[in-house]
């Protein structure tokens, strides 16, 4: 029983129409799915990822406008990585970031690899990272956009990076529970701080990574818009699902109990630093009650939900994206 690598990341957002122009008309990627969050459904839930919405190549929107800012510190997903396949890719982007007015880093060397870090126009930071052919969980479809070159395109997640103040719990939950297993550490960018530590799981490489950077000197994250709500890491199947719902409760560990999501099912927990954990089934899928071609052009509801359909979209405020 394994975990495959990252699923998706769960991000907060104010402004939805902006939070959609930047991640398809500037990143490139695709709308997937259009729904609500189910768990506050006057809140719309947008997810962009790959081409066919494959389990790994997710980033998941909350729309909450009016939300506040976020304070970086500790107890935080501090950053998101989208990959990329070359280190030509990498400059395809700081170029095209520089034309559009991105703030971005120069590139630089992380784990190993050739990497960009940006930012969003809400602040979410994200680092665009080289897989230079390195073996490992397998990428994602390229959505193809006429100005951006295919092979230039973002093809899935890379590592997530956890800092926290103390490191070692949040190393027992990853080691001793979800058996992830230590890789390598590298030295943060500015040298001060102590080493970034390198967790994997599965057939490793950036999509079934988790980066620890030990902070004791910061005071805790408060999230608000651009800030990562949770991660979620990929279960193949439900059978698996039920086993790791039985782990959580050998391991004494408090926890959502099975969450019936629709396109995947799910269990919540925080690690011991605070952070939100998530796992998710590869099944059913993104293509489940849209046809492939024409996913997220429409509210998309599931089946739970569908009855009160008239009651939700009246409680939405309108929505256009274009």
């Amino acid at each position: 029983m394994q975990l495959l690598g990252l699923h998706h990341v769960s991000i907060l957002t104010g402004k939805a129409e902006k939070n959609y122009e930047f991640y398809t008309k500037i990143l490139g990627m695709r709308l997937v799915k259009k729904t609500v969050n189910q768990d506050n459904t006057e809140s719309y839930h947008l997810f962009y990822a790959d081409a066919e919405g494959t389990p790994g190549t997710e980033v998941t929107f909350f729309d909450i406008p009016g939300l506040g800012h976020s304070y970086r510190g500790t107890s935080d997903i501090s950053t998101v990585s989208l990959r990329v396949r070359t280190t030509d890719a990498l400059l395809f982007w700081k170029e095209r970031f520089t034309q559009l007015g991105i703030h971005h880093d120069s590139i630089e060397k992380r784990a190993g690899r050739d990497t960009l870090a940006f930012q969003d126009f809400e602040g979410t930071r994200l680092i665009l990272v080289a897989d230079n052919v390195e073996p490992g969980v397998r990428a994602g479809i390229p959505w193809k956009r006429d100005d951006i070159p295919v092979e230039h395109a973002i093809i899935g997640l890379g590592p997530v990076t956890l800092t926290v103040s103390i490191a070692e719990p949040t190393i027992g939950i990853l080691t001793e529970v979800m058996d992830f297993r230590f890789v390598s550490s590298y030295p943060s960018l500015d040298g001060e701080y102590p080493d970034i530590m390198v967790f994997a799981t599965g057939e490793g490489g950036s999509g079934a990574e988790v980066h620890i950077e030990p902070r004791p000197d910061l005071p805790r994250a408060r999230i608000g818009r651009g800030g990562v709500h949770h991660v979620a890491f990929r279960v193949p199947n439900e059978e698996e699902y039920h086993l790791w719902a039985l782990r959580l409760k050998e391991h004494r560990i408090a926890n959502s109990g099975k969450v019936e999501r629709y396109y995947f099912k799910a269990l919540y927990f925080r690690e011991p630093n605070g952070i939100l954990f998530e796992l998710s089934t590869d099944t059913p899928g993104f293509a489940t009650d849209e046809p492939l071609e024409t996913m997220g052009q429409k509210l998309a509801l599931p089946p739970f939900l569908e009855p009160r359909r008239e009651q939700i979209e009246a409680n939405l405020r309108p929505l256009e994206l274009n």
